[in-house]
């Protein structure tokens, strides 16, 4: 099927020369005026290659064409080239300002005419489907990276249900565990947006905030493997009896790795972090692996003050609790153990928040 060439001049004579050097090449649709040129290029802009237009004509001239095209936006698509007795270079100007594709001046030399128009064609022609390629692997990008949110959603809620699972079979084991890893993810949530905004050198994010919040509910996940008469006992371990407790973050980590081909890469590597280093301490007399500093996992750190305090103002089988004010000052004077100065920064900024969501989930009055 040949490609269309609209030729648009008010002079007779001009349109059946080009008529004449174009119609081996292209099927030639002919206009003698703007008016009729608009009308043709409205039914047919979709089947045309190239506007030949001359600017000087009566009643709507080729500016008025021009601007039409513009309008439309269909320059970038239809190339036009003028051929106009206009020789001036604010005319030129003006008309390449209006998207003309190049200009020939009258009189013209069939050749030249004939060459140029068969070069804008193959120009356009090359650009619009190169357009199309590019806006089809747009689309397909656009579909694949949808398909991938999909799957990385549907994974996460797959993690936040591997989550609540294996939390709530702590929470049949232990019927302190299910209030304790309620509040533990709500401390850590306030203590993690504080290190967030104070310090940025952590590299913390939202996301990872999220991920960090729903990992806490399984830093003792390793209490299913703890024998009933240790983990329900009515009073104080013995020695032998706590180094039993302590194991609890290795078997914790055990149990996250025997579901690792469930878990998002993340998720998997956040949760065996605070399960296994919950306990450590920042002067690496914590257990089980007496890491200190910043060798421990960030994520581990901040559950731990979180677990600590919350230990500590809670009621347990075998102590009272101690009051907000004693458990503030007993974690920031060192007394369970030391902390990153930066995190106890934290801490103390967040005091108040910390007392407030104890308050509501001690009352019963946040679930």
């Amino acid at each position: 099927m040949q490609k269309k060439v609209l030729i648009v001049d008010d002079v007779e004579m001009n349109r059946e020369i080009l008529t004449m050097i174009l119609e081996d090449e292209y099927s030639v649709m002919q206009a003698e005026d703007g008016e009729q040129a608009i009308r043709l290029l409205e039914a047919h802009h979709d089947e045309i290659a190239v506007v030949l237009l001359d600017l000087i004509m009566p009643k709507t001239d080729g500016y008025e064409v021009l601007r039409f095209l513009n309008t439309k936006k269909w320059t970038d698509q239809i190339p036009v080239l003028v051929i106009s007795g206009e020789s001036s270079v604010e005319v030129e100007r003006e008309c390449f300002t209006l998207g003309v594709s190049d200009f020939v001046r009258k009189p013209f030399d069939n050749v030249m005419v004939k060459k140029r128009v068969m070069n804008i064609v193959d120009l356009f022609s090359y650009k619009n489907e190169l357009e199309l390629k590019v806006e089809k692997q747009t689309k397909e990008l656009k579909h694949q990276y949808f398909l991938l949110h999909e799957q990385a959603e549907t994974l996460r809620r797959n993690n936040r249900q591997i989550i609540d699972v294996l939390g709530a079979v702590v929470e049949t084991r232990d019927l302190e565990s299910g209030e304790h890893i309620m509040r533990v993810k709500g401390f850590t949530q306030i203590l993690a947006q504080h290190a967030m905004e104070d310090y940025p050198e952590y590299g913390l994010t939202p996301e990872q905030i999220e991920i960090i919040v729903m990992a806490s509910a399984l830093h003792d996940v390793g209490k299913i493997a703890i024998p009933d008469n240790i983990l329900l006992k009515p009073a104080r371990l013995t020695d032998e009896e706590f180094e039993i407790m302590k194991s609890h973050t290795t078997r914790g980590c055990e149990i996250i790795q025997k579901t690792k081909g469930a878990w998002d890469e993340n998720y998997g590597k956040i949760s065996y972090e605070i399960c296994r280093h919950h306990h450590e301490r920042y002067d690496g007399r914590g257990y089980p692996d007496k890491l200190a500093g910043e060798d421990i996992p960030l994520s581990a750190q901040l559950v731990s003050i979180a677990d600590v305090y919350d230990a500590l103002v809670s009621e347990r089988v075998y102590k009272k609790s101690f009051s907000k004010d004693d458990a503030f000052q007993m974690i920031l004077n060192g007394e369970c153990g030391t902390f990153s100065p930066k995190l106890l920064e934290c801490f103390r900024k967040s005091k108040a928040e910390f007392e407030a969501l104890a308050d509501l989930q001690h009352s019963g009055e946040v679930e």
